[in-house]
């Protein structure tokens, strides 16, 4: 539907309104087209005049899509208006609408608005993330420090995830601010980036930099690098942390990974106790091995090739020197079919240990168990990133440690640009996470945004000293 151009007569709007298809649903799918076309706000006024003229009153879902275009058109008396009406006409509203009107105040000069109204959304329900994101940027902008910071710590105490968006908006309006506190509060900002793993990208890293950069009298100075193999950084010369774990770390997670995600109630939604007696006896008397292979995992990875193919080009990389390789496959490996050719599977035999599980087992379990009986040494290739078990483990020190393992224990691969070859990135000798002497800070970043946590960690890095 074409929106009109300026506003119409009730008998006009009857008109049009004759000539649709579905006449039940043309005043939404008008809306939707005026919301589209971003009409202008006059035209959409004069539809709900008509339709509270013919019916005595307008619909919940109607007065939303307008709201979406007041907001969309920074109309904020509008948006304020709605806002009223929609309190006097419903009890509660529901959590679209609210984010609408919490937007479209918080981009307004009656910004303080949107915090009386995320008040209002507390006393029913928890907010989401969009209320108070809206609300911390609308006191950022304003240079409200203080406020922004206590939304946030509020946001955090309600378990809620905040954006990478959000945590690039603190550095960007904290530049050149003064402040112990404030300064505070960004340190940990980026521990918080430490604690959950989490790689900012390209523009946050620039935000990040040049807010230390702008910090008056402390004289820090960024760089861009890449940490040597040894795990020192060519711009300061310090040493990064080491990625392995000291060996009373290393017991304590395996007791607990083995304890609570391989015998807890997880593991056998998808394998049989039975099954994994078999495995653990298998493994037992062949320990300890040097690498475990998610073999599905890698016979997946390039679509081009055989099942099989992938899975032999893994195991003659992995198998030079000596290594003693697990593969984790499934019986109908064993099948000869046209992913399958049994000659290449008896080849791969011959290099390496494999266990063959039933087709629907779960094998993150088998995986963990194998690699953590295996010793400190053991590393694992799988693109898979283990957050399912990492939610099992009952501590945040554990989770953290398995985190660090995790990052310093994986093989993470990828096929080659034309696809003919496996990319194998080893793990790493130090640890790839925001870190911090003091007097410097390392922070690991990706070229492109990601909002989701990766298993593969970056290769580049921001230095930061104090000079």
């Amino acid at each position: 539907v074409q929106p009109p151009e300026k506003p119409l007569q009730a008998e006009e709007w009857n008109r049009l309104r004759e000539s649709f298809q579905s006449p039940e649903v043309f005043e939404e799918v008008m809306l939707n087209s005026m919301v589209k076309c971003n009409s202008p706000i006059d035209v959409a006024k004069s539809l709900l005049t008509h339709v509270a003229k013919s019916n005595g009153d307008i619909e919940y879902k109607l007065l939303v899509k307008y709201l979406l275009l007041c907001v969309q058109q920074r109309q904020t008396s509008e948006i304020l208006d709605v806002h009223d009406i929609m309190k006097g006409r419903f009890k509660i509203l529901e959590n679209g609408a609210y984010s609408l009107i919490i937007r479209g105040l918080s981009n307004s000069d009656q910004w303080r608005m949107a915090l009386t109204v995320l008040e209002e959304v507390k006393k029913i329900m928890i907010p989401s993330r969009i209320h108070y994101e809206s609300c911390i940027k609308a006191a950022s902008r304003h240079q409200e420090m203080n406020l922004a910071f206590e939304l946030y710590h509020e946001m955090l105490a309600k378990d809620l995830v905040p954006t990478l968006d959000i945590l690039q908006a603190f550095f960007d309006f904290s530049r050149g601010m003064k402040g112990a506190e404030l300064q505070k509060e960004l340190f940990d900002i980026l521990l918080y980036l430490r604690e959950n793993q989490l790689y900012p990208h390209k523009t946050f890293m620039w935000s990040i930099k040049l807010w230390f950069e702008s910090i008056p009298e402390r004289n820090w100075r960024g760089h861009l690098t890449n940490i040597k193999e040894s795990g020192q950084c060519p711009v300061c010369n310090r040493q990064l942390e080491d990625s392995s774990l000291t060996e009373e770390e290393y017991n304590n997670l395996r007791e607990k990974i083995i304890r609570d995600v391989i015998h807890g109630t997880d593991t056998f939604r998808k394998t049989s106790p039975q099954e994994f007696e078999a495995f653990k006896k298998f493994v037992e008397n062949r320990l300890p091995f040097d690498i475990v292979i998610d073999g599905l995992n890698v016979s997946h990875m390039n679509t081009r090739k055989m099942q099989c193919e992938n899975l032999f080009n893994a195991v003659n990389y992995l198998a030079k020197k000596n290594t003693r390789l697990l593969v984790l496959g499934r019986k109908h490996m064993l099948i000869n079919s046209s992913n399958w050719k049994r000659e290449i599977v008896e080849e791969m035999q011959n290099k390496a240990d494999f266990f063959f599980a039933e087709n629907i087992s779960e094998d993150d379990a088998f995986l963990l168990y194998a690699t953590l009986r295996s010793g400190k040494h053991c590393k694992f290739v799988t693109r898979d990133f283990l957050r399912d078990h990492k939610a099992c483990l009952s501590d945040s020190l554990t989770r953290h440690l398995f985190r660090k393992w995790q990052r310093g224990r994986q093989i993470a691969f990828s096929p080659s640009a034309e696809g003919k070859h496996i990319h194998f990135s080893p793990a790493l000798r130090y640890d790839c996470v925001v870190q911090t002497t003091g007097d410097t800070w390392h922070i690991p970043y990706k070229d492109i945004f990601e909002e989701k946590y990766s298993y593969q960690v970056p290769r580049k890095w921001l230095c930061i000293q104090q000079k």
